[in-house]
């Protein structure tokens, strides 16, 4: 009797480890640290040996590091689209066909479509507070000033302290404008054309050959003066008009200020664990480190051995530890999936006017951000969960940000959504040392809306292939971006086509410097064929969708324009201006 009694304590005391071990891997936190423009050589778990990055070396130390982790694009806009939806910004018409990739105003129409299902909404439904604090850049308004059709708390989110749109050199005095060089070439060729047009049309209607009713000059030139105080207008009052910071729905610092920023954006994000800590949270904490305006505190600002850059990859380096630590603070760590990445890789071509590198390091990796070279799309990719995740372990198999969907849907106990297809895939298998390949046989690299480059990993191989269907012309043709046009774009006189495409063995060449040949590789022709039919397959799964960053969808719209005053007050107000720095713990 005794030994039947001590048998089934046993089994009590098994099935209880059992449940607090289930428990433990269901349901749990979910903190997500994205960085902007951010390098993968600018962190020193990926050996960078100059800037100091203790507590994101933390996260490697205690977890998994990705060495093929790829965003599902090289630019803001789309990859983030990605990352929301698990799926390739493609198929939900996050992917530009136009020269322009990414969002650039608070009043443009297109965004995140409503019907597309985000890891928030899903996580939502089964209960958890959700968050995002930090950038948006996913959209805000559809049809008026406050429908919020593509707002954060449109897709899932229960609280937004942030920026709808980015941080643009625009927003901070001083540091010139993204915008004014691409202007002026745009500008200059239709200003010429105008200003030939109307001396013709005077000269020819002084020597009497052609009659042109004065009515319909007149009409034309109230049309182009108007046309240009309307483009005076916007740009003079750009940093107004785009960069201001809001909660929920309400704008409460018009136009934005740098001071604190990063500080107060822990803030926030410390206070959201707080309030939640007795039930599951999804919390989204979105930097707008280290993309160009740079800026640091005054506790930053100076320390780092690589000017500002580096003072604001450090001062971000300091807001994870206070994210660390307020974990521990609640006996949180062991109950929360914490993952750090960046959007896409560093923008290389970034120099400020005085001639400073106000871009990141992409380690051995070529081209940047705006680039499908592994540059622009290799990124860090860190996850610690202790107790449940291998810590201190690598992985060199590709993953994607997409990848986060799914793990995290599943964590939550939530059902993937079945009339869609989604593109990531659960990393948990890989991140336990279950499995020890990849399910990303083939990833596909998007230029904008155009298919640039795709990449195998065959499950007999070590070999990841690479190919590219055309490249971006670099400017100066020696340099490893496109520093004339500040970003590289994806068509006409802007690339080159391969045919046959360009071929990498990334196992072999990550620096993507000797393309193969049939000589150099006796497989040449095998690779492509299986490429071009994974390809062939991957296009019959695309369908037809509204493009979002069409030029209607772009173009700034008067109608749609938040702004916490009145346009003709410059829209100013700032209810931060009480916010006390001293509350935050700068350790």
């Amino acid at each position: 009797r005794k030994k039947m009694g001590l048998l089934l304590l046993l089994i009590i005391c098994q099935c209880a480890i059992n449940s607090i071990k289930t428990n433990s891997v269901s349901s749990p936190n979910i903190v997500l640290l994205m960085a902007d423009d951010l390098g993968i050589g600018d962190l020193g778990c990926y050996g960078n040996r100059t800037l100091r990055t203790p507590n994101i070396d933390r996260l490697a130390e205690e977890g998994v590091t990705l060495t093929q982790h790829i965003a599902a694009s090289p630019l803001c806009t789309p990859s983030r689209a990605a990352f929301l939806t698990g799926r390739y910004p493609i198929r939900s018409g996050m992917a530009a066909f136009s020269r322009v990739g990414v969002f650039l105003f608070s009043a443009s129409s297109g965004g995140l479509p409503s019907e597309e299902i985000t890891f928030s909404k899903l996580l939502k439904q089964k209960g958890y507070a959700t968050a995002l604090i930090g950038k948006w850049h996913l959209g805000m308004n559809c049809e008026s000033s406050n429908d919020f059709c593509h707002h954060p708390l449109s897709h899932g989110f229960d609280y937004f302290y942030g920026l709808p749109v980015t941080n643009f050199r625009d927003c901070k005095p001083g540091q010139g404008s993204v915008f004014l060089k691409g202007v002026q070439k745009s500008l200059v060729i239709p200003i010429q054309i105008t200003g030939i047009a109307l001396v013709s049309l005077a000269v020819v209607q002084y020597i009497g050959l052609l009659k042109v009713p004065f009515q319909a000059l007149g009409y034309f030139l109230v049309i182009i003066t108007i046309s240009l105080v309307v483009l005076i207008f916007f740009f003079y009052h750009f940093r107004h008009l785009n960069c201001f910071l809001m909660r929920d729905h309400q704008i409460i610092q018009q136009p934005l200020s740098y001071e604190n920023l990063t500080q107060r954006l822990t803030k926030e994000a410390l206070q959201f664990i707080g309030r939640n800590s007795d039930t599951p949270f999804l919390l989204v904490l979105s930097y707008l480190h280290v993309h160009t305006a740079l800026y640091a505190s005054e506790n930053f600002k100076g320390r780092s051995k690589h000017g500002l850059y580096g003072d604001a990859v450090e001062e971000m380096d300091w807001s994870v530890g206070q994210v660390l630590d307020v974990l521990e603070k609640h006996n949180l760590s062991d109950k929360t999936l914490l993952y750090f990445t960046s959007d896409q890789g560093a923008h290389v071509e970034e120099i400020s006017s005085s001639g400073e590198v106000h871009g990141g390091y992409n380690g051995i990796y070529k081209g940047g951000k705006s680039t499908n070279w592994e540059g622009g799309i290799r990124v860090p990719g860190l996850l610690r969960w202790p107790g449940v995740v291998q810590a201190g372990a690598y992985i060199d198999e590709p993953t994607s940000n997409m990848d986060i969907f799914p793990t995290i849907v599943k964590l939550a106990g939530a059902q993937l959504p079945s009339d869609r297809i989604i593109d990531g895939h659960d990393l948990l298998p890989l991140l336990q040392g279950k499995v020890t390949q990849s399910k990303h046989e083939f990833l596909f690299h998007y230029c904008n809306a155009y298919l640039n480059a795709v990449r195998w990993h065959p499950g007999n191989s070590q070999s990841v292939w690479k190919v590219f269907f055309f490249t971006p012309n670099f400017s100066p043709e020696d340099s490893n971006g496109c520093h004339d046009s500040h970003v590289c774009f994806c068509h006409g006189g802007f690339i080159t086509r391969h045919d046959p495409p360009l071929l990498f063995d990334l196992s072999r060449d990550p620096e993507e410097q000797v393309p193969l040949n049939p000589e150099t590789e006796s497989r040449f022709y095998e690779i492509l064929r299986v490429i071009h039919q994974a390809v062939e397959n991957h296009t019959r799964s695309l369908h037809a969708v509204p493009n979002q960053l069409s030029w209607d969808n772009l173009l700034w719209k008067p109608w749609l324009q938040l702004c916490c005053s009145s346009l003709f007050q410059s829209c100013y107000c700032d209810y931060e201006s009480g916010w006390n720095p001293l509350q935050v713990h700068l350790g």
